[in-house]
């Protein structure tokens, strides 16, 4: 087992100076795999985003980067409770209903993420160990956990969610050496404004009222 977590863990080739590691960029594929499927609403993201997370928690585990790692066992929990959500948010003809959160869902979210990154980043400034980089580290960590929360609901939201958590773990990434994190970045940033659009004219299409043809009458 240490074996092959050594050799995905191995670098697979360098460019422009930039080295890019095997675990690195196959977690990241389907990760990007994982977001197409969430613009489609498909059940399919949430196994998809489980073996990412456990890849890339090998990844980031290996290069003792906390919160990153710890993003990742956030993502493959969560992805277990996300299927259950939305399955259990499905209407009658199979598709998923989302929604806009309502403002104190808003506020609800926002303020646990505020409170969580600086509880947890001073407990990793209190064990140096658990991190080099505390304020980034727990950022990226509560950060992610307040996206698949809202992923899970079915809210909007979400989307924004993970672009804030990947404006800050990208650089971070960029300067620890998973350059194809970095990279991959530039196509997460085109998925998820394309799944922002579909899903916000997701939530204008559930709200048109049905059309009520009156008896006899042809459509």
């Amino acid at each position: 087992m240490g074996g092959f977590l050594n050799d995905l863990n191995s670098q697979a080739f360098t460019v422009l100076g930039q080295s890019f590691k095997w675990s690195d960029m196959i977690g990241n594929l389907l990760g990007l795999g994982a977001l197409a499927l969430g613009w489609k609403r498909s059940m399919l993201t949430w196994p998809v985003q489980l073996l990412s997370g456990a890849v890339l928690f090998g990844a980031f585990a290996a290069g003792h980067l906390s919160g990153s790692a710890g993003k990742q066992l956030i993502v493959v929990v969560m992805s277990l409770w996300g299927w259950t959500q939305w399955q259990r948010g499905r209407r009658g003809d199979g598709e998923l209903r989302i929604r806009f959160a309502g403002w104190g869902e808003r506020i609800a979210l926002v303020a646990a993420a505020g409170i969580g990154t600086v509880v947890l980043a001073e407990v990793f400034k209190a064990y140096p160990w658990m991190s080099w980089s505390p304020w980034a580290d727990a950022y990226i960590f509560v950060g992610t956990l307040v996206a698949m929360v809202a992923q899970a609901r079915g809210l909007v939201e979400f989307w924004f969610a993970w672009l804030a958590v990947d404006l800050v773990g990208v650089p971070l990434n960029f300067a620890n050496g998973y350059a194809f994190s970095g990279y991959v970045y530039i196509v997460y940033f085109v998925l998820v404004i394309a799944g922002m659009r579909s899903w916000w004219l997701r939530t204008r299409n559930q709200q048109l009222p049905a059309m009520i043809v009156p008896k006899g009458a042809t459509a």
